[in-house]
């Protein structure tokens, strides 16, 4: 039996990306079926002996939707960096859906962040999956972790049915002949996005071979009590409940697929008691293009107010 296929997005393809000058870095992490390895990359910015940010994108970005928090979190001397995701950005991309699974994409991040780049005192900042990635990495490994912020985001178990419009958005990808990556970027903006920030959110995908990963993640998101990642969501739960990480919620005022998870995480983290959770005015579910430099300071300001 053959291992899973990869596919490597070409360099050129990011030549003109817009207020992105970052050097990509790439770390190597077991591809998780037994064929050996596949490229993860990020990009860092601000001191390297600063306080840790992780930021954590999700479904279809890559790390240039971070690029106006980097710059605020750098110049708050704090060391930022931006993971892409495994089939998103400058990572390796498995050609086929069923290479990606929950489960993989928490293995192939925690490898990263921490075998790889060896972080401690991290600050997660997660957004979209970022966060159903990243809030599974802290309850599964709090000793790496100094505070979280969560942004637009949750951590599904499936039993809760999801709001009709991301089952909306769900049906689209699943069923969409080809994906426009860009259009459903720019959908989850309130002020609509230039043609080269679009252009640079359909850089990683030439042509619809390169697609495997937007494809499966809506489809991975746990929809029923009895979904593969339930029971491993539960558990982090029941984790997350118990931990006095300092968390803070900044949550946009206009998401309509994660608005209502901001109350449930701040209720639920012990951590998150007595604080002040801001609301990222005037911001859709991609907060950090409409919003960016404001949830950069607020990140910044907590960053340095509890690690």
């Amino acid at each position: 039996m053959g291992g899973m296929q990869l596919l490597r997005t070409p360099e050129e393809r990011f030549a003109d990306v817009p207020a992105f000058g970052y050097e990509p870095c790439y770390v190597e992490v077991a591809r998780g079926d037994d064929t050996g390895s596949l490229r993860v990359a990020y990009v860092e910015a601000g001191p390297a002996d600063g306080p840790v940010v992780l930021c954590l994108h999700g479904e279809p970005t890559w790390s240039f939707l971070y690029r106006k928090v980097l710059a605020v979190l750098a110049d708050a001397g704090c060391r930022a960096i931006a993971l892409d995701l495994v089939g998103f950005g400058r990572s390796d991309k498995p050609a086929e859906v069923a290479d990606h699974s929950y489960a993989r994409h928490v293995e192939w991040v925690r490898a990263a962040v921490f075998d790889g780049l060896g972080l401690s005192r991290v600050t997660l900042l997660g957004q979209d999956w970022g966060g159903l990635i990243g809030l599974r990495l802290v309850a599964e490994n709090p000793d790496r972790f100094a505070a979280v912020v969560a942004a637009n985001t949750g951590l599904p178990t499936g039993d809760h049915d999801m709001p009709a419009i991301w089952w909306t958005f769900h049906d689209a990808v699943v069923s969409a002949p080809t994906l426009d990556i860009a259009r459903f970027v720019n959908s989850g903006c309130l002020v609509p996005l230039p043609p080269e920030v679009l252009a640079g959110y359909a850089a990683p995908f030439p042509d619809p071979s390169f697609m495997a990963g937007p494809r499966a993640m809506p489809q991975l998101v746990p929809t029923r009590p009895d979904d593969p990642a339930s029971a491993a969501n539960r558990a982090a739960w029941a984790v997350l409940g118990q931990l006095d990480l300092p968390l803070l919620c900044a949550f946009s005022d206009s998401d309509p697929i994660t608005g209502g998870m901001a109350p449930i995480l701040a209720a639920a983290m012990p951590g998150a008691a007595g604080r002040d959770h801001p609301t990222i005015t005037g911001a859709g579910h991609f907060l950090q293009e409409d919003a960016g430099d404001r949830l950069g300071q607020v990140v910044a300001e907590f960053v340095h107010a509890v690690v």
